[in-house]
């Protein structure tokens, strides 16, 4: 796709219903592209699922107990998307729970990471991400400019019919997300709705309980950073968690666990030696470079180094369709200036668009 083009923005405000309504008016095509094509991925994988799309639809109601006690007025927000894009809302609790329901089936990969203003030219504190998922989900992404009643405004990057959830707020407390595979998974709150609260805290360590609630079904590494520069990966699974700290003025992450307590509780190492060689990667480069700016971060999520499963990754056609994957979208925030550079498709050869967030 052209990567020159500008992503959707969509402008909401309002109670999260009203929010939700306002998404779901804006991006009704997105989702309804994404509800057939999840469709279409359960019917070519159903030898390795064992689910159609009915069936899918069964399991993601076993979670909606949970996500509606305890994060009500996130379920109230994909309530108002389904009914204003005119979708069954047990079909958008389909996406919001595809990575419990296909049991983890989708080994994606993301790469996060983080610089304080000490370790910047400028002094700002700059938040990287390249979100890798299913190369078709590319033409479904689009930026969120919220502003809900009683929570802070946020800018955030999602696609289809998926909550938002990585992006960072009006009082600088930001939120990058990285799949992880625990072998603690249960049924209870989706991982998604969980993250979603963190866009709404007011002070990091309310960010951080956010991914602690209670009767979370898994969890994933939440690089959560603010505009002093805190840095803190939050390594989760469904009943445990531990922190890393950037005590060094930068942090990166990928999909493996790092700390030795949650290593205990990983499924299936064998398969994510790709984030092990991105997170040595992504490390070694932050280290290597004294000071660091956009360039700096830019050069980074553009890297090959083991293409192409690479930091900047890239789709090699065949194979399983859900082990396709490829960088969908790359985005940096500036905490200070409270600005998101946006790149649509693969950094390495598309061009950043800068958007604010205004308070």
């Amino acid at each position: 796709m052209a990567t020159e083009v500008a992503l959707t923005v969509v402008r909401a405000k309002g109670s999260y219903y009203q929010i939700g309504r306002q998404i779901g008016e804006a991006c009704a095509p997105l989702i309804y592209r994404m509800l057939n094509l999840y469709r279409g991925y359960f019917d070519a994988s159903y030898d390795e699922l064992k689910l159609t799309w009915d069936e899918a639809v069964l399991q993601a109601r076993k979670y909606y107990p949970y996500a509606r006690q305890y994060t009500p007025e996130f379920v109230e927000e994909l309530a108002g998307m389904a009914e204003a894009a005119n979708v069954d809302f047990n079909d958008l609790m389909v996406l919001n729970c595809v990575e419990a329901i296909t049991s983890d089936a989708l080994h994606l990969g993301c790469t996060s990471l983080a610089v304080s203003g000490e370790r910047t030219t400028d002094h700002h504190v700059l938040v990287g991400h390249n979100e890798d998922w299913l190369p078709d989900d590319e033409q479904n992404v689009y930026l969120i400019h919220a502003t809900p009643d009683n929570t802070p405004p946020f800018l955030a990057m999602t696609y289809g019919g998926l909550l938002p959830n990585i992006g960072f707020n009006a009082l600088g407390i930001a939120q990058c997300c990285d799949s992880v595979y625990p072998n603690d998974v249960r049924v209870g709150i989706p991982r998604i709705f969980v993250s979603r609260g963190v866009l709404a805290a007011t002070q990091l360590s309310e960010a951080i309980r956010k991914v602690l609630i209670r009767w979370r079904a898994a969890g994933y590494n939440h690089l959560i950073v603010d505009s002093n520069g805190e840095i803190y990966s939050i390594e989760v699974s469904a009943r445990h968690f531990a922190t890393i700290y950037g005590k060094h003025g930068y942090l990166a992450h990928t999909n493996n666990y790092l700390t030795p307590r949650m290593k205990r509780f990983e499924a299936k190492s064998e398969d994510l030696i790709g984030a092990h060689i991105r997170v040595n990667r992504a490390t070694k480069l932050l280290r290597n470079i004294r000071q660091h700016s956009l360039d700096t971060l830019r050069t980074i999520l553009s890297d090959h180094v083991n293409f192409p499963n690479s930091i900047c990754s890239h789709h090699e056609p065949g194979g399983k369709p859900l082990d396709q994957q490829k960088t969908i979208v790359s985005l940096i925030m500036d905490l200070t200036a409270l600005e998101m550079h946006v790149c649509w498709g693969n950094p390495c050869t598309g061009t950043y668009r800068t958007y604010q967030l205004e308070v």
